[in-house]
């Protein structure tokens, strides 16, 4: 089987809906996962979308974003029916080459503290858990 990573556009919009919905992940189709909101951010120079394809079947997403100060890591997720191969694993590493050419010397990535596979994933590509962190928001909608 071949394996290929690329670089999504928005024309890949409803199947990277389809890996995030298939994978489990909350999805704000009203907010920054509706088309127009993606249409915008896919395109910044210091974001990437990219798509893992096996024969020519997407089977997972990533999305990898420079702030000037910190690489981050998100939306990562891999078809469950594909998982356990190391195929996050090679997501995670295509991001870390992209933040790295941008200038990114910290790489970042939050995850839920429920989600085990997610958390053994960057575990075992390097990361360290900082759980002396707290994650705050605030947002305009709920939809955001």
């Amino acid at each position: 089987m071949s394996v290929e990573i690329k670089e999504l556009t928005i024309e890949d919009y409803e199947e990277i809906i389809r890996i995030w919905s298939i994978a489990g992940l909350p999805i704000k189709l009203k907010g920054r996962d509706s088309y127009a909101f993606m249409e915008k951010e896919i395109v910044l120079e210091n974001s990437s979308y990219f798509g893992l394809y096996e024969n020519e079947t997407l089977i997972g997403v990533s999305i990898a974003n420079y702030d000037g100060r910190r690489g981050w890591i998100n939306r990562l997720a891999v078809d469950p029916d594909y998982r356990g191969k190391g195929y996050a694993g090679e997501l995670i590493k295509h991001c870390e080459e992209f933040l790295h050419s941008a200038g990114a010397v910290v790489i970042t990535a939050l995850i839920e503290d429920i989600n085990y596979p997610s958390i053994s994933t960057f575990q075992k590509n390097g990361f360290k858990c900082e759980k002396e962190y707290l994650y705050f928001t605030k947002r305009q909608s709920d939809d955001l």
